[in-house]
């Protein structure tokens, strides 16, 4: 049996939060045991802000060299100004940054073709400006990875992604980058629209 933490449950928010606010909720809760409580009460009372220790620690450790919100939000402006050419190049140089073997997709709806370790990726990116993807960029994508016996498929966009996409990209495997996850591939990438 999987346990899975509810997502609205405060410790859920907690690791979701800025990893600071968690050592500053079990720092909180220390403090004021420690003036509060009965002597006899105080070192108990000053242990149960621990759990918030341990949330900011996880916190961190899961935040450790993710963009920042204005990184985010500076990314995401110069990407959606780019033209395709730009935009190709920066995630070509980001791709084999990161170990992969790049070529140009020639399928429809694939615009790279990564290697790895034996393994094969096939991206679509050319719609990264679209204000929503719907279905068939993926299908696209889906059919071509199928037929090229692809192990992944990453879709690349700043739109929204309709409702009847979600169960597509889960039963297919799909995987999908918005601007956070752009934000941190091109990261220390020079971006010239």
């Amino acid at each position: 049996m999987k346990l899975k933490m509810a997502e609205k449950s405060l410790f859920a928010i907690l690791l979701r939060s800025p990893w600071w606010m968690s050592l500053a909720i079990g720092a909180v809760i220390g403090l004021v045991a420690a003036v509060a409580l009965p002597p006899e009460f105080r070192v108990a009372g000053a242990v149960s802000g621990f759990p918030f220790f341990v949330i900011g620690v996880m916190a961190a450790r899961r935040q450790w060299g993710q963009p920042s919100a204005a990184q985010v939000a500076q990314t995401l402006q110069t990407v959606s100004a780019m033209a395709w050419p730009a935009f190709a190049r920066a995630l070509e140089t980001a791709f084999q940054r990161d170990g992969y073997a790049v070529q140009r997709g020639t399928a429809p709806g694939v615009d790279f073709v990564l290697e790895r370790q034996g393994r094969t990726t096939l991206v679509s990116a050319r719609r990264w400006k679209a204000a929503r993807i719907g279905l068939e960029p993926l299908r696209e994508l889906q059919a071509a990875r199928a037929a090229a016996e692809a192990q992944d498929a990453l879709c690349i966009a700043l739109g929204e992604f309709t409702d009847n996409t979600r169960p597509f990209v889960r039963e297919h495997g799909i995987t999908l980058w918005q601007s956070a996850e752009l934000a941190k591939a091109l990261r220390g990438i020079p971006l010239n629209a």
